[in-house]
């Protein structure tokens, strides 16, 4: 229970800040261009950079078990494959709208939420381990809802979209930071004075910042009437999705660090990048946008709580 509640205590100053923007735009009448611009600063500079500089000391970094791939992107596929059955079974959805579906139920918000938090919760040490996983998020997930959405459409696999996803992740300013700042941690050439301090500055602003965008970007989803659908999706990403990656984490005997970021990035809430593939084919709009505010506001409760039992269950 004291571990929940120092967890939880760690995760309030971060929701002050997102609440601050959704506020701001909902109710301070910010217009939605300085969200887009935030956000925009956010994803293509401040979060680069931050893991950028984090990746330069990569000789000094702890070492990663790479057998957390296998346990979070695992449990992924997992969760993809229930999510469609569910999704199936329950709402009688066709292919697109399955596919949406139990895309909200593994993408998590782990750039604008997920760093964050496992900065917050689990110090440096951790971070290697989620630059990992984040390098090869946007390659493994969207590649298995590209397929998805080709096979539902045409029952066949179409080259082109393969390749206009491997060229977005190939130009994603996240992965440049990843491999930029491994290369030259990898060189062992100190960073020029100038070039530290800068960097210090960036990654001392990303992650406040980083909330902030969230809660305005939060503000600009309207949920619509499709709260039933929501409230199944939060549920198969914020409690089905951790366990199962905790699971397959057990059964690989994963070391403490690496186990508590799989079960952790697994628990965050549903990414953005569900409601834009559900706004891009017109399925589920409103439950995705539902689905956001509410696996943002419940993670602030079951991702300290599913950290604390993993290291209760790790201490015994």
């Amino acid at each position: 229970m004291s571990s929940f509640l120092n967890n939880l205590a760690l995760v309030v100053p971060l929701y002050v800040l997102i609440v601050l923007g959704y506020g701001l735009l909902r109710f301070a009448g910010w217009p939605t261009s300085i969200s887009e611009g935030l956000t925009r600063f956010v994803f293509s500079v401040a979060l680069p950079a931050t893991l950028f500089h984090m990746m330069t000391g990569l000789a000094q970094l702890p070492a990663v078990d790479a057998r957390l791939l296998i346990a979070f992107f695992g449990g992924c596929l997992v969760v993809f494959a229930l999510g469609r059955v569910l999704g199936k079974l329950l709402f009688a959805m066709n292919g697109e709208a399955q596919t949406v579906f139990a895309l909200g139920g593994i993408f998590s918000n782990n750039l604008l939420l997920g760093v964050p938090f496992a900065k917050k919760m689990l110090g440096n040490g951790a971070m290697p381990s989620v630059a990992l996983i984040l390098t090869f998020n946007s390659l493994i997930l969207w590649t298995l809802v590209t397929v998805s959405i080709e096979w539902a459409r045409h029952g066949s696999l179409s080259q082109r979209g393969l390749l206009k996803t491997a060229k977005a992740v190939a130009s994603n300013p996240i992965v440049i930071g990843i491999f930029t700042g491994s290369a030259y941690g990898l060189s062992g050439l100190p960073l020029p004075e100038l070039a530290e301090q800068t960097l210090d500055m960036v990654s001392n602003a990303a992650m406040p910042l980083a909330l902030v965008a969230l809660g305005m970007g939060l503000a600009e989803f309207k949920a619509g009437n499709e709260w039933k659908v929501s409230w199944a999706i939060s549920a198969v990403k914020l409690l089905a999705q951790p366990l199962v990656v905790w699971g397959l984490a057990l059964l690989l005997q994963l070391p403490p660090m690496e186990t508590k970021v799989v079960v952790l990035l697994a628990s965050i809430a549903v990414g953005a990048n569900v409601f834009l593939m559900a706004r891009q084919f017109k399925v589920l709009e409103g439950a995705a946008a539902g689905s956001l505010l509410l696996s943002t506001a419940l993670s602030g409760l079951t991702s300290p709580l599913l950290l604390a039992l993993t290291s209760h269950f790790q201490a015994r």
